[in-house]
């Protein structure tokens, strides 16, 4: 696999050359998983300490829970939220990124140290993308939308609109990475296609990096009859799955447990 990378400040994220893990962090009271955990400031700075410790490459920060029939928040909230995590674990040695919709939100916490957006609405916001070039930050953009006709070709459509949108706005498309969204405006059976089907989505976007978000979501559990929180190993399972077919990013929760699986992943694809 070749080497590329996006680029941060004053550094570099290489991709190519391992699985890279992205731990989440939820400051938030009502997370589908872990809400109300790490909800303190000192519980989150605790954790994300923890997931760097084992192994995380990067921190996925999120203020607003995105769950099924989630209670939306103002702005002024989320960043009240973000206000006080961000410092505290920008210089933890791996990049953060934000995870949220609002373009005020993300250009706030860039300002805080943030250095990546991770925008679950893919970009669908012109203001969103203005933000992402004012501060030249990768951006995930996440397929989230209804769909035209079979889940595949509908996210490689998507993949497409997206970098034409961000050209008509003279962002650098190589600071995009794209998620194909499991769990958003999909059947669960629609899900496990696009799980079967990441070798043929890797392949059309060529360079661009490719992200899966699965951990302990529903399909999981719709696919193994498995609680959520009895769902890490079904997790792991997928996401060596996923490096398998070149999936470049997996985001998890249990990054101890990932970290390791795809670690012995890479190393035995290395061997081919």
């Amino acid at each position: 696999m070749s080497t590329k990378f996006i680029k941060l400040r004053g550094r570099k994220l290489e991709f190519g050359k391992k699985t890279l893990v992205m731990g989440i962090l939820n400051v938030t009271p009502d997370s589908f998983s872990d809400g109300g955990f790490f909800y303190s400031h000192a519980a989150a700075a605790s954790h994300a300490a923890k997931m760097v410790d084992d192994g995380a490459d990067i921190i996925d920060v999120g203020a607003e829970s995105t769950r099924p029939n989630f209670t939306p928040i103002t702005a002024e909230e989320e960043i009240a939220r973000l206000e006080k995590i961000i410092p505290a674990i920008k210089n933890f040695g791996v990049p953060i990124s934000v995870d949220t919709y609002k373009p005020e939100v993300a250009a706030v916490a860039l300002e805080l140290g943030a250095e990546i957006i991770n925008d679950v609405h893919g970009l669908a916001s012109d203001e969103m993308i203005c933000v992402a070039k004012k501060f030249s930050a990768p951006v995930v953009a996440m397929h989230n939308r209804k769909f035209q006709g079979g889940v595949v070709d509908d996210v490689k459509k998507f993949f497409v609109d997206t970098i034409k949108r961000c050209r008509d706005f003279d962002f650098d498309t190589s600071q995009i990475i794209f998620d194909v969204g499991i769990g958003f405006c999909k059947t669960q059976e629609e899900n496990l296609i696009l799980l079967r089907n990441l070798f043929e989505l890797k392949n059309f976007v060529g360079e661009v990096p490719l992200l899966l978000g699965v951990s302990r979501k529903s399909v999981i559990g719709y696919a193994t009859g498995l609680d959520v929180n009895e769902r890490d190993e079904a997790t792991g399972a997928a996401c060596v799955l996923a490096a398998a077919q070149g999936i470049d990013i997996v985001r998890v929760h249990n990054v101890k447990l990932i970290s390791k699986m795809c670690r012995m992943a890479d190393r035995i694809l290395d061997c081919q």
